[in-house]
Formats: structure tokens, C-alpha cells, sequence
């Protein structure tokens, strides 16, 4: 089917033709610019913020936010909604990198956006009741649903509807909407869930007939505004020193949301501006944080963000005179000088071993380690996270421990870059054209670090050398990022703060070195607009961080005992990655420092680790952090015992909202692990899959973006729940199990069920509350 579908958006498009000259006869000529002044608010017109809002916020942003909405419509803010949608998708294999579209950074009106090839969803023509209704795209495919609402709950067996992540889109202006609708009736939005409640059906489309009006978001206050100066005036301090700690400090943060304990409900971007503090922002657009910015001065300004936060992308950060203290005692008070300041060519600025050499590396460290859930997030929220060949080059459940940024860590870890400098060149140096087979290159020097790093490990001078549990970082007691776990739901990732789990798939121990690869390959240097060479190249890279990370973890462990472990997790590698995986030891040549008192040296090194990071380590995820009495965790404590055929029969994040007999609804996650022979190859993930080894985990709260499925338990069903989850052996009775506790797609409790997570969600983590994602919900 998908073979043809160019030949239906043809035919569209030649209607499409036609009905612009209607259009145009009927309500004159758009003009790209009118939502470029703000439209006058309307006296009886729903209110935005007020009335508005909160519809888009919970009916249309858990499908239309950030880069993979269906037509790049990003219903998140106003301005996307008046930028439109597009043909084009982001998530594509390209030959060649394609323009960035990116909101609010590559154009800045709705004019230069329709020269760029968005199409406007509102009414660009005369501003009448009836142009507003007729001639905007969105209005029609909202009618469109509540005209054909479709089945009223069981599944949904549309042949005209698919929900696969890379379906074809079929993206069509209002002038092409009546053949479109004519030939898919069912396509009304929202795409393919239960209608909106007809009084905010009725909230949007009187709105929209009366011309989007819209009005600034209330100003901030005078003490958020001292606190943004107070960060302003410190990232554009003069001095070398300075400006390269602001420019370190940028190109790790530019993906976050800022916040401030004066209006936390506020966030803001950093980003490079051509004008200084007390000027409007005049903002610098490049690829990467570290291309060219074609200035002599950059100035590191805080954006306000009006987009309403997505889960799959929402990464906050708290800003405090706590945290600037401690970027001065990292950064600012050590004597070194930055004789001088670096460019920004691309082979160089590639490489931030290169470029922020000046600074001191365990200030580099300790700003990521500070908040290493929020560096990692960036791998798994960035645009690089996005399906399943990006994300099977890790496992679906593995803790994370870093090494301590101690003396003795900080001088081998700075020996190591001091001699592998040469080799430690990512991807992104080629931009983002590379040829396909530019992997082989980056596999070549991976081998040479590996063996410069096996050298400086054998000779290195440091006391005693071998790793003891000092080595690993205890989050000076109370830093809650001391451990991290990372889920991967197959073509999406999650990473919370704490140990999950009895005992993961693999564990990584990640320092100085694979930290900052990673971000500056995953993050700063990836193009999610970059051709196929760039991605290609990208994916292949992580493995080896992943091995790497993985290897680094094995050290901890006597020399003996390390290959068999490494054998377990590579179970029927290919010939390559045998050759790199033959041989532990050589990767580390020192026995342990830990004096192991059992024979399973990798269970007693999992409790020694917990005992290590206990103080510091957050529980919140626990079930018992619900809240909820022992009695009712019974049936919850047995989903996580569930393995094998069972669990393999369910989806891979479930939602369990939970109803107590007395009180407000709790929510909490129902993750798969899918257990692999291993996850080095790129292809060919089923064959390579061992169900029988797969497994539950109930944890409190909302761990993933993107739920598959969501299911409603009561205190007196939860058991029988329990076990037909346990009984589980074929789709049909996935299928059984959805029919009795299931809340699909179709069913009329969808949306009240829906607020019921948020307001859940929201009360449980205000600060990283964010949208969920509905567009991976299984059909069962």
C-alpha cells in the first residue's frame, strides 16, 4: 500500500489546485503574514490561556509536540499552531542533510515559514466567521471527528487508519480537504482516539471561528527577572576564563528548560544571542551548539519558553545561587589561565577534548555528574532517540555508577585523553553529509584508544591503581544522581534517578571520558536532520561507548570472572565484535582492589555497590513511595515476579491506574524488559530476541513517555489482574485481558482516564511533569 502512496497525494494536490482558486474566489488571498500580527482578542471569544490552553495542552500535544508530530504541526504553542504543518518529515533517510525546521530557531515568522514549505492549519484569508471555519484545515478535521466519532470502545479495525511510528503521512492544506475527507472519513482528529467532550469541541471551534485571538503570556516578575540578570551577567563575564566556562557550560545545557524557584512554572532555553543582556535576543541559528556562530562576541542569553512541556522532551533543570557557587569552584576559583580562545572549525569544535582543554577536567566532570540524570536524558530526549534503530544498541534494563571524581580518577582519566587524543574524534566532525562507509574510520581509532587506553592502564603511576569501591562515586552523600536506571521500551528510552530492579540485563560504569563522547555524540553533534551517513555512523559509535561502559564495570570484578560475565551479554556475537569482546582483561590489565568474599563475585559486587550509593540513592520510585497500604502493593509486588512467556506477551511500558477505595487514583508503570542474545548488531533484533528471559517491573509513578497500553485495577480486582497477567501466553489473551481492564483508544473513558494520569503525574512531580505521548498506543 505504501508503495502508492505518492499517487493519492498527487491527485490531492492537483485538487488542492483547484480548491485555492475557490477559496480564494470565495475569501480573497492568504496572506502568510496575518498571524504575524497578533489577532485582536475578541469579546465573547474563549480566552487562550484560560480556555484554550489547557484543551491543545491535553487533547492535541500528546501527538502533535517536538520533531516527530504527524506534518511537523507542534500544537505545543502558539506559534507552532500558526506555523502550520508541512509535507516534509524530519525523521527521514536522506542522501543528503537536509534544512533544519526547527521551531522558533530556523524562521521567525509565519511568512519566512511559508517560504520554507509550511502550510497554515488556521484561515490566512478575509478574517470572517465563515473563512475562519471553512478555510482553516484544522477546524475542518476537528467537525470531521465529531461527524464520523467512530466504534464507541473494543478495538479499532480501521483499514484506513495506521498507528505504525513510520507510517506514510498524508499532509493536506483546507484547499485539498474536501477529497481528502471525502476519502477518509475516519481520519478526523483527534487521529484515531476517542472524540473531545463536545463542550471543548465547542471551546476550539468557536476560537478558531473568531480568529485564533491570542495575547503575550502575563510578564515574569521582578525577582525572576533579577535572578535571570544575575545568570546573564555571570555566563558574559570578561575574561578568558570566563567566557570559555559560559561557552562549556552552553553546549552541555542548550537542550535543557531552565527553571527558577520564583515562578517554577516557568522555563527558559539558553542560547546564543548577537546582543548583550538588557538588549531583546537576537539569536544565533547553526546546526550544533558549537557551529560557527560568524560573531566576534557571543553572549549566552535566557530564552522564556512558551511551549507547554512534553514529557518525551521536557529535561529541567533548577538555576540557584547554589549551583553558580558551585560552577565557581569548579570553573572560576582554581588557578589555570586560557591563554587563549578557541574557534570553531568543525574538526576541533567536534571534539570538546580539544576545545575546552583549558578547563579543568573534573570541573568538565562534575558539571555533568552534578546532574548526570539530566545528561543522560539528553540521550534519550534528544531527537537521536527516536525508533528502534536508533535505540537497539542498548539494553532494555541496566544501572549506571560513575567513577568518582576523586584525585586518583581525575589524573588517570586526564592520562588517558592526554595520550588518545589524537583518536578521540567523533562523527560530528564530518557535519552532517557523511559517507556511509565512514563508521569503518571510527571503528579503526576506536581500536587505537582501546589499546593507547590498555597501555596507559598497565604503566599508570597512582598509588595503588587496581579499582576499589572508593572509585565509584558515592554522590558525596547526597546528590540523588549517584545511580541511574536506564529502560529502553524498544523505540523509546527512559532514565530515573535510583537502582530499579533486583538485577539489570548489564551495567555500565561510565567516567570523564565515554560521558563527554556520549554527549557530544548523542547530543551536542547529532543532526536530526543529517543524511543516513551521519546517523549510520552515530548508531555504530555508540556501541562502542556502550562496550566501553560496559567493560569499564567488568573491571570491578576479578580478572577470572570477567569474560564469562561479557560472554553472557554477548551471546551469539557476530565475528567482529568477537575479536574486540575476546578478551577483557586486555581492555583493563590490573586485577581488582575489592576483596570478594563469595563465589558470585557479580551479585556480592551488586550489593557492595548498594551498600556504596544507599545514602545518597532515591527511592522515589519504589512502590512503597505511593503511598498506598501494604495490603493494596500485594497484587503490584507480584507483576514484577512475572517472567518469561508471560511478560513477553506484554507491552513494553504500560500505565496501571489504580482506584483505592477511598481517595484520588494512583498511577503507576508497568515496564517489559525484553532480554536479547545481544544488542551489538544493528539488524535483526528478532532473532536475537529470548523471551523466555524477559521480564515485569511495577514501579511507582510515570517512568516512560510514550505508554502502549493503559489498564484500570481496583483493590478488588487487582489480584485476578495479577494473574491473568501471569496467565499470558498468546496476543488473544492480551487481547482477553485488555477487554476486562484495557482502556483503549476507542473507549469513552479514554480522555477522563487521560487527566486522571496528568493531574496524578503533575501532583507527584510538578517539575518534571510533561505531556505523554499517545501515539504508540497498541491496538489490542
Amino acid at each position: 500500500m505504501r508503495l502508492f502512496a505518492p499517487l493519492p497525494f498527487l491527485f490531492l494536490a492537483a485538487c488542492a489546485t483547484v480548491a485555492t482558486l475557490r477559496l480564494d474566489d470565495r475569501f480573497g488571498p492568504a496572506d502568510p503574514a496575518r498571524f504575524d500580527r497578533l489577532p485582536a482578542v475578541s469579546t465573547g471569544a474563549p480566552d487562550y490561556w484560560r480556555d484554550v490552553r489547557p484543551v491543545l495542552d491535553n487533547r492535541c500535544v500528546s501527538c502533535h509536540a517536538c520533531y516527530d508530530a504527524p506534518c511537523q504541526l507542534n500544537l505545543a504553542s502558539y506559534s507552532g499552531l500558526t506555523r502550520g504543518a508541512s509535507t516534509n518529515r524530519v525523521f527521514a533517510d536522506r542522501l543528503l542533510a537536509g534544512a533544519p525546521t526547527r521551531l522558533g530557531i530556523d524562521a521567525q515568522t509565519n511568512a519566512q515559514w511559508r517560504d520554507m514549505g509550511f502550510f497554515p492549519v488556521l484561515n490566512e484569508r478575509q478574517p470572517t466567521a465563515q473563512a475562519n471555519r471553512e478555510a482553516s484545515a484544522m477546524t475542518r478535521l476537528l467537525v470531521l471527528k465529531q461527524i464520523h466519532p467512530g466504534p464507541d470502545g473494543g478495538q479499532l479495525n480501521d483499514p484506513d487508519l495506521d498507528f505504525s511510528l513510520n507510517r506514510a503521512q498524508v499532509c493536506v492544506p483546507a484547499e485539498g480537504l474536501d477529497e481528502y475527507t471525502r476519502r477518509h472519513p475516519t481520519r478526523g482528529m483527534p487521529f484515531g482516539l476517542h472524540p473531545i467532550a463536545a463542550d471543548e469541541h465547542a471551546t476550539l471551534t468557536r476560537w478558531l471561528e473568531a480568529g485564533a485571538p491570542y495575547s503575550p503570556a502575563a510578564p515574569l516578575s521582578a525577582a525572576l527577572l533579577r535572578q535571570v540578570a544575575d545568570w546573564e551577567a555571570f555566563l558574559n563575564a570578561d575574561g578568558n576564563k570566563a567566557r570559555l566556562t559560559a561557552r562549556y557550560i552552553y553546549e552541555h545545557w542548550f537542550i535543557g528548560q531552565l527553571w527558577f524557584a520564583e515562578q517554577p512554572d516557568t522555563y527558559f532555553e539558553l542560547v546564543r544571542s548577537r546582543t548583550p543582556p538588557g538588549q531583546p535576543v537576537d539569536l544565533i541559528a547553526t546546526r550544533r551548539p558549537y557551529d560557527d556562530p560568524g560573531v566576534d562576541r557571543v553572549w549566552y542569553r535566557l530564552r522564556r519558553i512558551e511551549s507547554t512541556p512534553s514529557a518525551k522532551t521536557h529535561m529541567p533543570m533548577q538555576l540557584d545561587a547554589a549551583r553558580m557557587e558551585r560552577l565557581r569552584d569548579w570553573f572560576l576559583k582554581p588557578d589555570y589561565a586560557v591563554a587563549r580562545l578557541p574557534g570553531y572549525d568543525p574538526e576541533s569544535a567536534a571534539n570538546p577534548f580539544v576545545t575546552f582543554r583549558d578547563l579543568p577536567l573534573v570541573a568538565r566532570y562534575r558539571l555533568m555528574l552534578d546532574e548526570a540524570q539530566f545528561t543522560l536524558a539528553g540521550f534519550m530526549k534528544g531527537p537521536v532517540c527516536r525508533g528502534q534503530f536508533a535505540l537497539n544498541s542498548i539494553n532494555d534494563h541496566f544501572w549506571v555508577y560513575f567513577v568518582a571524581p576523586n584525585d586518583k580518577s581525575s589524573q588517570f582519566m586526564q592520562a588517558i585523553i592526554d595520550a588518545a587524543s589524537p583518536v578521540l574524534r567523533l562523527p560530528a566532525e564530518r557535519e552532517s553529509t557523511a559517507g556511509l562507509l565512514a563508521w569503518n574510520e571510527y571503528s579503526r581509532l576506536q581500536r587505537k584508544y582501546t589499546e593507547e587506553r590498555s597501555r596507559i592502564t598497565a604503566k599508570f603511576k597512582y598509588g595503588d591503581t587496581r579499582p576499589t569501591l572508593n572509585d565509584i562515586w558515592d554522590g558525596d552523600g547526597t546528590n540523588p544522581n549517584v545511580a541511574l536506571t536506564v529502560f529502553r521500551h524498544f523505540d523509546s528510552a527512559s532514565v530515573i534517578k535510583g537502582l530499579a530492579g533486583e538485577r539489570p540485563q548489564t551495567s555500565f560504569l561510565i567516567g570523564y571520558p565515554v560521558l563527554e563522547r556520549m554527549h557530544y555524540l548523542l547530543v551536542a553533534g547529532f543532526d536530526v536532520y543529517g543524511n543516513i551517513g551521519h546517523q549510520l555512523a552515530t548508531r555504530l559509535y555508540m556501541d562502542f561507548l556502550r562496550m566501553e561502559s560496559e567493560l569499564n564495570f567488568l573491571a570491578l570484578l576479578p580478572i577470572k570472572d570477567r569474560q564469562p560475565i561479557l560472554d553472557h551479554w554477548y551471546r551469539q556475537r557476530s565475528k567482529p565484535h568477537n575479536d574486540y569482546l575476546a578478551d577483557a582483561a586486555r581492555y583493563f590489565p590490573l586485577e581488582t582492589g575489592i576483596r570478594y568474599r563469595s563465589k558470585d563475585t557479580l551479585n556480592e559486587l551488586y550489593e557492595l555497590l548498594g551498600q556504596r550509593t544507599v545514602k545518597s540513592r532515591d527511592r522515589s520510585r519504589e512502590l512503597e513511595a505511593g503511598g498506598l497500604p501494604e495490603s493494596d502493593l500485594a497484587s503490584l509486588r507480584r507483576l514484577s515476579a512475572i517472567r518469561g512467556l508471560a511478560a513477553s506477551q506484554m507491552p513494553e511500558d504500560s500505565l496501571i491506574v489504580y482506584q483505592p477505595a477511598v481517595g484520588k487514583p494512583h498511577v503507576f508503570s508497568l515496564i517489559r524488559n525484553s532480554a536479547h542474545t545481544n544488542v551489538a548488531e544493528i539488524f535483526s533484533e528478532a532473532d536475537r530476541r529470548l523471551p523466555e528471559e524477559d521480564t515485569l517491573l511495577a514501579m511507582n509513578g510515570i517512568v516512560g513517555a510514550y505508554p502502549n497500553a493503559i489498564f484500570a485495577i481496583t483493590p478488588q480486582n487487582a489480584g485476578r489482574f495479577a494473574d491473568a497477567v501471569a496467565a499470558l501466553r498468546s496476543e488473544a489473551d492480551l487481547v482477553r485481558l485488555t477487554d476486562t481492564y484495557g482502556i483503549r483508544r476507542t473507549d469513552r473513558r479514554f480522555w477522563p482516564t487521560s487527566d486522571a494520569i496528568h493531574d496524578a503525574y503533575r501532583a507527584a512531580r510538578p517539575v518534571e511533569f510533561g505531556i505523554l505521548d499517545y501515539s504508540r498506543l497498541e491496538n489490542h
